[in-house]
């Protein structure tokens, strides 16, 4: 990896920033709802900040602070941070030939600022691995640009949260935060249809204790994903419907498969 001066001079470094910058106001309003709650459910100040500063996971932390709050045992609120972070696995093995070249210890440092923006807008710009395009460049840009947007937000939330008024309608300004970043990950049909089947399998199971429905949202997301990734029968005529077509090809083109075989 380049010394510290030559990546942040690097073109590829400014152009991962700035393209981060655009989703970045999303980011700092999570961030800030983040960390309020933290505090409003009963953290202290110096633990919130810990919790914000170590896991560095939006998600994971509104997922546990409730059940922590509650008394929900140890290993539900594990399973909840599991489950929610699962995706995170994917990211990995998709990030790793672009970054294997670098040590262990690099690539760990690298894994603590994988995000869910950072993982589209680096995939979007960079088709396949190569040493002479900036790569890492760009993502530890983008990566510094995400945690600074995530951080300096919700640190504020952390700090002032007993002064901001309860009735600003935080939570609400969050589930539009939330949204947003969602509806940004929607590149295709059969994420947006695993989407819809977790919204289903959510409301459906809403009435679940230490809100498991969100466990199960997530298995019925990572179910769909593997079904429709998988490459089998019933995947490939799920893909065939989200596309607007039968599940079966047309006869003209099973005929020319027939004469070619």
């Amino acid at each position: 990896m380049n010394s510290i001066g030559a990546t942040l001079r690097h073109p590829q470094f400014r152009q991962g920033a700035a393209e981060m910058s655009g989703v970045s106001l999303g980011i700092a309003a999570w961030g800030l709802v983040t960390g309020v709650a933290m505090v409003k459910s009963g953290l202290s100040v110096p633990m919130a900040l810990m919790m914000s500063l170590m896991v560095f996971g939006g998600s994971v932390q509104l997922a546990a602070i409730p059940l922590m709050m509650v008394g929900t045992p140890v290993w539900v609120i594990w399973a909840t941070a599991l489950c929610v972070n699962l995706r995170f696995v994917i990211f990995s093995a998709q990030w790793r030939p672009y970054f294997k070249r670098f040590p262990r210890w690099q690539r760990l440092s690298l894994g603590y600022f994988c995000a869910d923006l950072n993982y589209v807008l680096f995939m979007k710009r960079f088709k396949e691995p190569r040493d002479d395009e900036g790569q890492i460049e760009y993502f530890i840009g983008g990566s510094l640009m995400n945690w600074s947007a995530w951080q300096i937000p919700s640190v504020i939330g952390i700090v002032l949260a007993d002064v901001i008024p309860t009735h600003w309608g935080l939570g609400f300004a969050g589930v539009l935060a939330l949204l947003g970043l969602t509806y940004s990950l929607l590149s295709d049909k059969a994420t947006a249809f695993a989407a819809v089947v977790a919204a289903g399998a959510a409301v459906a199971a809403f009435a679940l204790p230490f809100r498991l429905y969100i466990v199960v949202a997530i298995a019925a997301a990572v179910c769909v994903g593997l079904l429709i990734d998988g490459g089998g029968d019933a995947g490939q005529r799920v893909l065939a419907r989200l596309r607007g077509r039968g599940s079966e090809p047309p006869k003209g083109h099973a005929r020319r498969e027939e004469a070619a075989a």
